[in-house]
């Protein structure tokens, strides 16, 4: 079986632990990011099973009908890039472990680690040192501050109890099944979204990329938060309305961002307003990428391409296509 890698940009797989797990098969990496529909259709149309890494690369129509030995797509998390109905309607199989139980504490770290560089203004202050300068600002504490989860779910909740552990008030605004497990944990939680926005101090979104929360932070969300709050964003860019952050900063609320995600990825445009402005701290995705959840996450797509050249294929997000599927090689 011939196994095509997209979007491995620092040849780490080949590195890891897992990546035994795929001896034996024919494996071909790409350390690109491509998203041509020529070049891809080229470069997999010989591909069995196809390994993405996150939402990296856009598997569309146009470019699944010009695969015809495609049979199994392998990855993990959600699926917004992938046009599951037309693998269905090709027979070829999703495979995504949703992790239920595994929350991403590389993402979770990360998040304090830009809450803590964003409130102190850290990017900041080093770039002005090595410009020759000497402090250029009073930064903020988060001790006694309000910490706001939007999205009380695997990630958030470790969010929450990094904030506790400094000090902060957690205040949680989610689903009620969310809110209900929030308040068991001990947290406060919001009498209404509008109360949320005004209340936090620093704003953490942590809610997967859905139809149904697409866009779900709407500009006038963002006008309710304090003129020196914090939103953090480590999730999915489009959970926010398209433009209203960059409209939101510019006047004034909130104060700053913290921004890990992009409509548009890789974000190679050096004249994107939130790289240009000098309230805002942005990092390239970088949330789950450390060695130590990629092998966490691999482990898990791998072990599916083995279970489906078993003949038992595992974490099917289209079960329909089972009785159509085209056959193994």
């Amino acid at each position: 079986m011939k196994v095509s890698i997209l979007d491995d940009y620092f040849d780490t797989l080949r590195t890891l632990d897992a990546f035994r797990k795929l001896d034996g098969y024919g494996v071909t990496i790409w350390n690109d990011h491509v998203q041509d529909v020529d070049v891809l259709a080229e470069r997999l149309r010989d591909t069995d099973a196809l390994v993405l890494i996150r939402e990296r690369t856009q598997i569309r129509t146009a470019l699944l009908e010009r695969l015809p030995k495609l049979k199994l797509i392998s990855q993990r998390s959600v699926f917004p890039h992938i046009d599951i109905d037309t693998c269905t309607r090709l027979g070829i199989i999703v495979s995504s472990s949703q992790h239920a139980d595994t929350p991403s504490y590389a993402t979770a770290e990360f998040t304090w680690g830009l809450i803590l560089a964003a409130m102190r203004a850290i990017p900041q202050q080093m770039s002005a040192l090595k410009a020759g300068k000497w402090q250029i600002g009073v930064g903020h504490s988060v001790r006694g501050k309000t910490l706001g989860i939007y999205g009380y779910g695997r990630i958030g909740a470790v969010v929450a109890g990094y904030g506790r552990a400094f000090g902060m008030n957690v205040l949680v605004w989610a689903r009620e099944p969310a809110m209900v497990k929030a308040r068991a944990d001990g947290y406060e939680t919001a009498a209404s979204k509008a109360d949320f926005f005004a209340r936090c101090d620093v704003l953490s979104l942590h809610m997967r990329l859905v139809d149904a929360t697409r866009g779900i932070v709407e500009a006038g969300d963002l006008a309710r938060m304090k003129e020196t709050a914090l939103l953090v964003n480590t999730s999915r860019a489009p959970l926010i309305e398209p433009g209203a952050l960059v409209a939101a900063l510019r006047a004034g609320r909130p104060g700053m961002a913290a921004v890990d995600v992009y409509e548009k990825e890789p974000l190679r445009d050096t004249s994107d307003p939130l790289l240009n402005m000098d309230n805002v701290v942005c990092t390239p995705h970088l949330g789950y990428v450390t060695r130590d959840e990629y092998e966490l996450q691999f482990t898990d797509i791998f072990d599916q391409i083995v279970a489906y050249a078993a003949g038992t294929p595992i974490n099917v997000v289209n079960p329909d296509v089972l009785t159509k599927a085209r056959p193994r090689a």
